[in-house]
Order: C-alpha cells, then structure tokens, then sequence
C-alpha cells in the first residue's frame, strides 16, 4: 500500500542531493548519510547517479511501477529526468545516440517481458558499437509463486538473464543487498576503455520494493583508467622490420579509430601509407588528404578497394575485421604481413602473421613513431610510385562519385516520372549538413551504403553510421538524443522508407521532448539493398517491395509539431525543402522520392567480394589461399 513517510523519505533525500549539487557533495556536505536503508529501487537510482546517470529513457509497466515511483519523486526534485517513449527499440537507440554522440551515459528502463526483449534487440547497436548503455529489466519474481506474467514461460532460474549476458553483460538483483558488485561490474562494462557496451540489470518484480543496506562511499564512480598500451620494444621493433621491407602500405583505419583523427593523420604521412576507411570511420582523415582512399570493402571504392587489393603490408587499426569491411577475409590478396594496432585482444589477432601492438589507439601511434624516428633503417615508408598509382584510383573515384551525384532526374518505373537518384539527392543534404555543420546519421540499408561511399567529412564525429548491426529504425531514433542532451547539435537522420516506418513513433517522441532537427526520408519503394544484391547475384529480385501507396508528408503532418515538407523532384526542389526544414524550430520531416533500375547512376556501385549467396564457393576457395 502507498506508504506516505517512505515517499517522504525520499524527497527529502532528493532534496538534499538538488541542494547541495550533486551526490557526492550532498555525502561529502553531510547533507545525506552515506549508510542508508533505503529500496533497492532507489539505491539503484543513486548508485546510478554515482556514475553520472542521470537520464532515463523508459516505458513503463507492471515489471517497473516501484522503479517508476523513484524515479518520480527525483524527478520532481530536478535530480534526475525521465523521457517516456512509444517503442524500446527506439529508446535503446536513442540511448546509444546519447552516448556515441554527446557522451552522456543513460539507462533504458522497461518492464518484463516483450519490453525488455524489444530494448535488447535494440542494444544490439550499442554492442556492435561499442558504446556503454545501462539496461534495467524488470523480470520474474524469486519467490517462484508459479509463472509471472511475460516471463520466459520456461522452468529454468534467471532466463531473463541468461539471455541479456549472450548480448553483453548482466546482472539478476536477485539480493538487494548485491547491488554494489552489480554497480561495479556495470561501470566496469559501460565505461570500458576500449570495448565498452551494454550492460543489464534484471530488477526481479518483488525484489525492488525491499530494503536494500547499502554505503554510498563505496558505491563505484565513473572509473578513471589510464591509457595503456604495450611498452615491448621488440614488437615494436617487429612492426618497423615490417615497414621496412614494404613497398605499399595500406592503413585500414576500423570504427575504433574515430578520435584518434591527428594519430593516425601523423602515421600515414611519415610512412606514406595509403588510409583505407571502415564506413563507421569517415573524417578520421580529411576527405581531401591525398592520402585518404575512402571507404574499403564490399561495398567500398574504386580507390579504397584499389589500395586493399595491391598493399603488401596491412596496418589495421581499431578493426573488427566485418565480413563487409575487409571482403570476407579475401580483401588483402597481396598482403604478405601484418601490423594490428587494437585494445581488444581478440580483434588484435584476427590476422594470420600479425605483429599485435595491443593497447589504446593513440599511446601505441605516438609510441610507434617514436620508435619509427629512432630507428636505423633506411627506408620506412611505401614506395613514391605507391601513392601515386592510389591517388590516380582516387581520381577515378572522385570522377565516378561527381557524376553520380550531379546525375539529372531519371524516369523511375513504380514513380512513373523522372525522380532524383540517390546518390544525387543524398550528395545534396549531405552537402547542406555541412553548410550548416550539421551531424549526419545513417539509417540502414541503401541509404547507409551509399551514404558512406558519398560523405565528404573532414574529422571524425561528422557523420554516424551504424554499421555495426545496421540496425533499420536507427537514425530517425538517434534524434531523440538530440532533445535529451545537455548540449544539443542539430542532427540529420538520412533514412529509407523501409527503415522509417521501423521506428515512425519517434515523430510523436521528438515532438513531446522537444527535439530540433530533420528526417530526410528517401523514397524509393522497396529495399533497395537486397534488391540490388539480388539482382546481382541472381538476375532477379524478389519479394523486397509492394504496391502499397503511402503519403509520408501527410501520414508526417498527422503528429501535431512536426514540419512535414515534400522534397520535390529535382535538386532546386529538394534545396529549397531542406532551408524550410532547417529554419524550422522543432522536428521537420522531408519526402524525397528517388529511383530504383539497374541504370548505374542509381547507385554507387559495389568493388569488393562477400561470402553469401552464390558468391560463396568462390570467396571461401580464395580464403583457403589467402596469406593472412
């Protein structure tokens, strides 16, 4: 029953933490005792805040109403926020936005059940991203009564958390009085230095109203780590032997580069290394650095695939190695060794023959050329005639991209009129954000390839595409961090219609939270991406569109606060839609239409192998043979 002193109770200690700014100074000011008895719900809420959580994105249910209760009371004493929202896979993704983008760590709270299984679906993002977001589930009771309603219906203990630790890490608050190894492994798991992730708490339903004895002294901080990094002079000595017998260098700069920008800038001109990029990588080298060949893979480039396929030394730093990123293990065929840069043990030794320089980014570079500098060795850096053949590539593909992106509208068949390409329309906004200094963010499928291929970013940070798990619903989400952050930037979210109408509530959630920014919706009637892929590998799509007509401007309009604009059918259109959606103080929405044929210049093209499909037998015959 509602306990009116227990509420009592906790107001006045959000009160004192408001006051005194903080929890820290509220403990040190000894304002708030720091040995308390208080519910596990609200030793969770401070043991957050002792990690600088102070942001909630959650739909509420039966599995969370005690949490909820906490949260409220914070709330209404301006210790901490909450942001109700209509979809958990949204919410996880704007979580992982708050953190991949403005660096503010947040928890996504749901109930039992489909909820929590629709968050971790979500968090699949932030897994593949390596971006640290706390999860609290509501789960089963331990009393084990009988079956709760939206558990796993099976007779086994902590399925719940079974399933939440194959995705990352997670702990069952089956003890309130076990929260603290639980707040140690989560800031452990969130604020990782190199890999960081999800991370789940599973709040048992009954388990969140009881006391729980807790010392907030001992409660874990945001840990503050050193960065480290291998000091054995001999690997090091290894990598510059390998330098030096090489003649053409390439760098695969991975997602794990992105602020290492001056780095890996500062290595690539010493040894003349061509710079190859991972999609989730563009601006860690300018566009225009002669020595950046763009985007490498699968789906790369005339340039970046040209300098995959001819270097004799692979330098990869911060790479997962993704079937897409390095053409399933068959990108490098003349790669005689290689120099892995990494944080992550695993992903460090993926190569055969690598020398591994284990540790973070930036020590091992400036360790590295430091060592390049003392070194007796002739010659430490790729042939002149290197560079030159890959900028000559990179000339083709500048050529190639200019005239894709300035293509004049297409007769498009299901349209039934000449519509922008996609490369065209997309070059166009791409081009705006930058005129307006504006984050891009790309929703999966064919907009995110082409969007990678067509990018012009000058540092890391400019664009976010996330093509860890290419995640459909992903971008138009992520503008809800935009209206949550403490310091906002206007944000871009390029998507497909298909991956638009994965995540549509975020027109209702961006309105209610006030978020400022813009959907650019790039209408082509299908999945374009399989499409494409099927055509390619089977001369014929199938089952990747329908029939089915929709007025995006008006299903947009609909949600009351969102500025919905039609794009037009030609580039002065699209320009003069993209300056009203950018004036506009709120959340605008613009319709484009674009092509879907087999006329190249609907596209940008693939340059690299991957092994599925009919492409199998011959892509895993080549990795028998490969050297690495």
């Amino acid at each position: 029953m509602f306990d009116v002193k227990k509420n009592g109770a906790i107001a006045k200690r959000a009160k004192a933490i408001f006051s005194a700014g903080g929890l820290d100074n509220a403990i040190e000011q000894g304002s708030i005792d720091a040995s308390l008895e208080v519910t596990l719900s609200e030793a969770l809420v401070l043991g957050l805040l002792k990690q600088g959580v102070r942001k909630y994105f959650a739909i509420f249910g039966h599995g969370s109403t005690d949490l909820g209760e906490v949260l409220r009371i914070y709330q209404e004493n301006g210790v901490t926020q909450t942001f109700n929202c209509r979809n958990e896979v949204e919410m996880a993704h704007a979580a992982t936005a708050l953190r991949w983008q403005y660096g503010e760590t947040s928890a996504v709270v749901t109930s039992i059940g489909p909820g929590a299984l629709q968050a971790l679906s979500g968090s699949l993002a932030s897994a593949s991203n390596g971006v640290g977001v706390y999860h609290i589930y509501g789960d089963e009771t331990t009393w084990g009564e009988g079956y709760n309603m939206q558990q796993i219906p099976k007779r086994v203990q902590g399925a719940f958390g079974q399933i939440t630790a194959l995705m990352g890490q997670s702990y069952v608050l089956h003890t309130p009085n076990a929260l603290r190894e639980g707040l140690r492994r989560g800031s452990s798991c969130v604020y990782h230095p190199v890999k960081p992730g999800p991370f789940y708490f599973l709040l048992p339903l009954n388990t969140q109203p009881e006391i729980a004895s807790i010392n907030l002294k001992t409660l874990p901080s945001i840990p503050h780590l050193p960065s480290i990094a291998s000091t054995d002079l001999a690997l090091y000595a290894e990598a510059i032997e390998k330098i030096s017998h090489a003649k053409r260098i390439a760098i695969k700069a991975g997602g794990g580069t992105r602020g290492f920008d001056t780095q890996v800038k500062a290595l690539a001109e010493k040894i003349r290394a061509a710079v190859v990029l991972s999609p989730g990588s563009t601006g860690v080298l300018a566009d225009n650095h002669p020595q950046n060949m763009h985007v490498g893979g699968s789906k790369g480039s005339i340039s970046g695939n040209y300098a995959m396929e001819n270097a004799d030394l692979l330098i990869s730093i911060g790479s997962r190695s993704v079937c897409q990123s390095d053409c399933s293990g068959i990108g490098y065929p003349n790669v005689e060794a290689v120099i892995n840069i990494n944080g992550d043990l695993d992903d460090l030794l993926h190569y055969a023959g690598t020398t591994g320089l284990a540790g973070d980014i930036g020590v091992v570079i400036s360790r590295l050329i430091d060592q390049l500098d003392r070194s007796n060795e002739p010659e430490l850096m790729s042939s002149a005639t290197w560079l030159e053949d890959c900028l000559t590539k990179k000339s083709e593909w500048i050529a190639l991209k200019n005239d894709r992106c300035s293509s004049e509208p297409i007769m498009d068949v299901v349209w039934a009129r000449q519509v922008l390409t996609q490369p065209c329309a997309i070059s166009t906004v791409a081009k705006f954000a930058k005129s307006k200094g504006a984050t891009k963010f790309f929703d999966a499928g064919d907009v995110q390839a082409n969007g990678f291929q067509i990018v012009e970013d000058d540092s890391s940070g400019q664009t976010y595409t996330e093509s860890g798990a290419s995640y459909m619903g992903f971008a138009v989400s992520a503008l809800l961090a935009s209206a949550v952050a403490d310091k906002p930037s206007y944000s871009i979210a390029f998507t497909g219609d298909g991956s638009f109408m994965m995540n549509p509530q975020v027109l209702i959630d961006g309105v209610e939270h006030g978020a400022r920014g813009m959907i650019v919706l790039f209408d082509n009637r299908r999945m374009a991406a399989i499409s494409g892929l099927q055509e390619a590998q089977y001369q014929a799509e199938f089952s990747t569109n329908d029939k089915v007509e929709v007025d995006y401007v008006k299903l947009a309009s609909a949600v009351g606060g969102v500025n919905a604009i039609f794009g037009g059918y030609d580039v002065a259109s699209l320009q003069s839609a993209l300056v009203a959606a950018y004036d506009y103080d709120g959340l605008s929405f613009v319709h484009v239409p674009v092509y879907y044929g087999r006329d190249p210049l609907g596209g940008m093209g693939a340059y690299g192998s991957w092994n599925v499909g009919n492409w199998v037998k011959d892509v895993q015959t080549q990795y028998l043979n490969t050297k690495i």
